[in-house]
């Protein structure tokens, strides 16, 4: 049963019909939940605001920023990651990425790569 699944893990109601509709309403669709972002960040802002200065602590006192995800997530914290030497001139081990499935997850899917806990905890 859908109820059973995660939130991220379940097919959006106004999805189930992504097929049959025209571009434009998928456009519209995608706008409409993308709005949703921007309420959801402003809800925590604050929270954000007090991760970026402990990040920021940590990293001045040597440490490391080590992004951990799956699946989309993961592959944008990867980008992020290689990123930040030629843009902040920050050394590779500084910023680093952990991607459920490993690296070849970034070019194709690893399904459920993501419930593999022993393996994340190898990884890190």
């Amino acid at each position: 049963m859908t109820r059973d699944l995660p939130l991220t893990e379940r097919d959006h109601p106004d999805s189930q019909q992504l097929d049959s509709l025209s571009p434009l309403a998928i456009v519209r669709l995608m706008n409409r939940q993308d709005r949703l972002v921007v309420d959801a960040v402003e809800r925590v802002a604050d929270a954000i605001a007090e991760s970026i200065s402990i990040v920021t602590e940590r990293l001045r006192c040597s440490g490391r920023l080590i992004y951990c995800g799956a699946g989309t997530s993961g592959r944008l914290g990867v980008l992020d990651a290689s990123e930040c030497p030629p843009t902040f001139s920050t050394p590779p081990e500084m910023v680093q990425a952990v991607l459920a499935g490993g690296q070849g997850a970034f070019v194709k899917a690893v399904e459920e790569a993501e419930d593999r806990f022993e393996v994340g905890e190898q990884e890190m």
